[in-house]
């Protein structure tokens, strides 16, 4: 099966690069995505061994900052279910969940953060989800031509 190539966002305030870092075997589960798109991508698309660019997001030096892979395919985002949780969704059912989670591993951190300044400024990355205006998806496609662009920016 052919690996597919994604970004997922995430504010480093909350849940950075570093912290994935320190996770026991520097995998950890892809939590509280509360958007239809982004979910039906997770749920539908991702599956293990696929690459991930790591992006921290609002805040001061948005960019890509590291690669992963997807370790699990997607299962039941248990935080909908968890009362004390700020992800929690009263609707979503065990019986019939409405979230999903992927679990992610952290491959390495990129040389240096190649910043959304920099992925607007390239011309082959144009068409890319990241960089069209109004997309605030956390979850997006990345093409096999756009990662290795990216790469190259190393």
């Amino acid at each position: 099966m052919t690996v597919r190539h994604w970004l997922m966002k995430s504010e480093p305030e909350t849940f950075s690069l570093d912290h994935l870092a320190q996770m026991p075997k520097r995998t950890t589960m892809w939590d509280g995505v509360r958007n239809y798109q982004a979910r039906n991508m997770i749920r539908d698309d991702m599956r293990v061994g696929d690459l991930v660019f790591f992006y921290h997001s609002n805040c001061a030096e948005p960019g890509i900052v590291g690669l992963c892979e997807v370790a699990r395919a997607a299962y039941p985002d248990p935080s909908a279910f968890d009362p004390s949780s700020p992800y929690h969704d009263p609707q979503s059912d065990p019986a019939n969940p409405r979230w999903y989670v992927v679990d992610v591993k952290l491959k390495r951190r990129l040389k240096r953060n190649i910043t959304l300044g920099e992925l607007k400024a390239a011309s082959p990355l144009a068409d890319m989800a990241l960089v069209r205006r109004g997309n605030r998806l956390s979850v997006m496609p990345v093409t096999a031509d756009e990662w290795d662009f990216i790469l190259s920016l190393e």
